[in-house]
C-alpha cells in the first residue's frame, strides 16, 4: 500500500513509521521541517519524505498522488495561543487534499470523549475527528485515553511523580477514572487499520484491560518499582494550581501541564460497544505496559520521546531557521583547545547533559534550570531521550540539537530556555584542536545587559567544560 504518515517526527509517528515498512508498505512521511527527520538508518532508503505545512495547503502539492491511506497524527497539546483553530484549519486542509488527491482511508488517533462536558483539549480533538469524517474517503477513528510507555508524556509525569514524592498532596481529579494502554498496543492498531474493510467508517475507542483511577496508576507504578508511596488528596488545589505542582515537579513544559490537567478531570473509558474486535491483538494490562516501559528506560531503548517534539519547548520555527549561527550583532564566547584522543572527547561530548551532566560546575547549570523553570521556561529536566545518541531535533536539557555529525566531530544547539535573545552552543573541530563557541544574538538593551552579566560566569564554566572534554 501507498502510505501518506503525517506526525512522523512525534511520539506515535516515530514508532509507527518502521512498523508500516516492514509490513511492506510505501510510506510518505510529511514533516514541516524535513532537516530534523531523521528515519531509522535500517529503513531510511524506503521512506520518501515530503516537506509540507498543512497550515499552509499550498504546500500540500509535495504529497505524491496515488495514496492508499493517510494517517493523521497531528496534535497540539501542549501549544500556545489559539490551539483549537490552528488544529481545526489544519484537519481542513488534510481533508481537502485527501478528497482532492482521491485517498482511499484516512486513519486519526484522536482521544476517549464519552461524556458531555469536555476539556478544551478533547473538543478540538473531536472537532478535528469531524472534520476529517466529512470526505470523500473511508474514514477509521481510532480513540485512546492515556498512553503508556517510555516517553509518553502521560507515563514520564507518572515516572516523575513517583519516583520523586515520597508523599503526595493531591488535587480532587487524582480520583478520575481513565483505561491506560500501551504504545505497543496502539501502534498495533494503528497498522492493523490500514486498509482493513472492518474498519472502514468506524469511531473505536481503545484502551488496556485495566480501568483505573490516576490515584491508582501512580501506586501501581510505585508497586512495580517496589516503592513504597502515600497518596493525599485535597479539594481545594485549583486546576492553575495543579498545573503548576505538575510543571515545578515533573519534567513537562507548564502549557502541557495545563492541558492535561484539564483533561484529566475528565473520565476517559472506553465504550465496550465501540471497542474493536481484534483477534490478533491482546492488549496488555497496566502492569506488563509499566514494565516493559521501565525496561526500555534501562536499556537506552526508548524509540521516541515527547520532549523531542517542537511543543515541548519554545521553539515554533523551522531547525534550519537556526542552523546557520549569525555573525552579524551576535556576542561570542570562543576557546580552543588540543585533544589527547579525538574519539575519547567525541564520545564525551555524545554523551554530555541528562544523567552525564555538563562536566564542569553542574550545580550551576541546575541554578540556571531552576532560574529557567521559575519563569516558565523547560528548565534542565526534559534531559535527553538517549544516552549516547544525538541527532537533529532531540530535546537536551534547555537546549534543542540542530546538527549532530560524530564522524565530522560537530554539535550545535540551540538554547530553549527563556532569554532576552537567541543562544547558540557549538563544538567542531579543526585537525586536533576542538573548538568551542557560545553566541548570543541579544534583543535590544536588555539582551546586551544580560550577555554582559553572565560573562564572568562564562569564563568559569565555559573553560572548565572544554578542560574536562578535552582530558
Amino acid at each position: 500500500m501507498n502510505i501518506v504518515l503525517t506526525g512522523a517526527t512525534g511520539y506515535i509517528g516515530q514508532r509507527l513509521l518502521p512498523v508500516l515498512v516492514n509490513r511492506g508498505h510505501r510510506v510518505t512521511c510529511a514533516v514541516r521541517d524535513a532537516g530534523r527527520f531523521n528515519p531509522p538508518g535500517s529503513i531510511a532508503e524506503r521512506v520518501e519524505t515530503a516537506e509540507c505545512d498543512f497550515m499552509d495547503a499550498e504546500s500540500l502539492h509535495q504529497l505524491p498522488a496515488d495514496v492508499d491511506t493517510a494517517f493523521y497524527l497531528i496534535h497540539s497539546m501542549a501549544g500556545g495561543g489559539d490551539y483549537r483553530s490552528a488544529e481545526q484549519r489544519s484537519a481542513e486542509h488534510f481533508a481537502d487534499w485527501c478528497s482532492r488527491a482521491g485517498v482511499r482511508q484516512v486513519i486519526y488517533l484522536g482521544g476517549i470523549y464519552n461524556q458531555e462536558d469536555l476539556s478544551e483539549h478533547l473538543s478540538s480533538r473531536k472537532n478535528v475527528e469531524d472534520i476529517l469524517s466529512r470526505g470523500s474517503y473511508e474514514f477509521t477513528a481510532l480513540r485512546a485515553g492515556i498512553i503508556i510507555g517510555s516517553g509518553s508524556a502521560s507515563y514520564e509525569i507518572i515516572r516523575d511523580l513517583v519516583e520523586k514524592l515520597p508523599v503526595m498532596v493531591t488535587p480532587r481529579w487524582l480520583n478520575t477514572r481513565s483505561q491506560p494502554i500501551a504504545v505497543r498496543d496502539v501502534i498495533a492498531y494503528l497498522a492493523t487499520a490500514v486498509m482493513e474493510p472492518r474498519y472502514f467508517g468506524k469511531r473505536l475507542d481503545i484502551g488496556g484491560p485495566d480501568i483505573l483511577t490516576y490515584r491508582e496508576m501512580l501506586l501501581g507504578y510505585a508497586e512495580v518499582r517496589g516503592l513504597k508511596r502515600r497518596i493525599f488528596t485535597v479539594p481545594v488545589m485549583t486546576p492553575k494550581l495543579s498545573s503548576y505542582w505538575l510543571y515545578f515537579v515533573t519534567a513537562t513544559s507548564f502549557r502541557l501541564a495545563s492541558a492535561l490537567v484539564d483533561s484529566m478531570k475528565v473520565e476517559v473509558v472506553c465504550r465496550p460497544e465501540a471497542m474493536p474486535e481484534e483477534d490478533a491483538i491482546r492488549p496488555l494490562d497496566y502492569r506488563s505496559a509499566i514494565e516493559r516501559s521501565l525496561e526500555a528506560v534501562e536499556t537506552d531503548h526508548v524509540i521516541s520521546s515527547w520532549k523531542d517534539s517542537f511543543s515541548s519547548g519554545l521553539i515554533s520555527r523551522r531547525l534550519s531557521d537556526f542552523i546557520r549561527v549569525p555573525s552579524h550583532g551576535c556576542r561570542k564566547d570562543i576557546r580552543r583547545m588540543k585533544v589527547r584522543d579525538r574519539q575519547d572527547t567525541i564520545d564525551r561530548l555524545w554523551r554530555i547533559g541528562g544523567q552525564t551532566g555538563w562536566y564542569f560546575a553542574d550545580f550551576l547549570w541546575s541554578l540556571r534550570g531552576l532560574m529557567d523553570k521559575m519563569i516558565g521556561g523547560v528548565g534542565l529536566r526534559r534531559g535527553r531521550t538517549h544516552d549516547r545518541l544525538l541527532q537533529a531535533g532531540d530535546a537536551l536539557d534547555f537546549w534543542r540539537v540542530l546538527y549532530a555529525d560524530r564522524h565530522e566531530g560537530r554539535l550545535l544547539l540551540l538554547a530553549e530556555m527563556k532569554l532576552p535573545g537567541e543562544a547558540w552552543l557549538e563544538w567542531r573541530f579543526e585537525g586536533d584542536i576542538l573548538v568551542q563557541t557560545a553566541s548570543f544574538r541579544p534583543r535590544g538593551l536588555w539582551g546586551r545587559a544580560y550577555w554582559y552579566s553572565v560573562v564572568p560566569l562564562h569564563a568559569v564554566v565555559f573553560r572548565g567544560m572544554l578542560r574536562a572534554l578535552c582530558r
